[in-house]
């Protein structure tokens, strides 16, 4: 796979699942509790976050683009297993992990690719 197709994946795949824990999974949340999660608000922001760390060219963080994947995949995996341990069993659900996961393999390949992967 590309550079380019690449990094087109990890955002898309990162935007899917950072909209479905801020917005999707908030408004539902919203109106069984008249409030949003604070759990499901810190996903989505700590990925969209991570987009930002990892492609908007910040000059430290350019530097830095190896612990910025690595943070990237374990932040991933550990709302995985978040998931496995207290998510609702929905389609949903299932279908935020399937992305979830691509978006690992996504990131495990870019990282893989070198440091004129960005």
């Amino acid at each position: 796979m590309s550079r380019s197709a690449l990094r087109t994946s990890i955002i898309v795949l990162g935007l899917i699942t950072a909209l479905v824990h801020l917005v999707i999974l908030n408004l539902g949340y919203l109106r069984e509790t008249g409030r949003p999660d604070v759990l499901f608000t810190l996903n989505g922001l700590g990925y969209l976050g991570l987009l930002v760390a990892l492609f908007a060219g910040i000059p430290f963080l350019a530097k830095q683009r190896t612990p910025v994947h690595f943070a990237f995949i374990a932040f991933t995996a550990v709302t995985i297993l978040g998931w496995v341990a207290m998510g609702a069993r929905s389609p949903l659900g299932y279908g935020t992990k399937v992305v979830e996961i691509l978006l690992i393999i996504a990131l495990w390949m870019h990282m893989r690719l070198g440091p004129e992967s960005a």
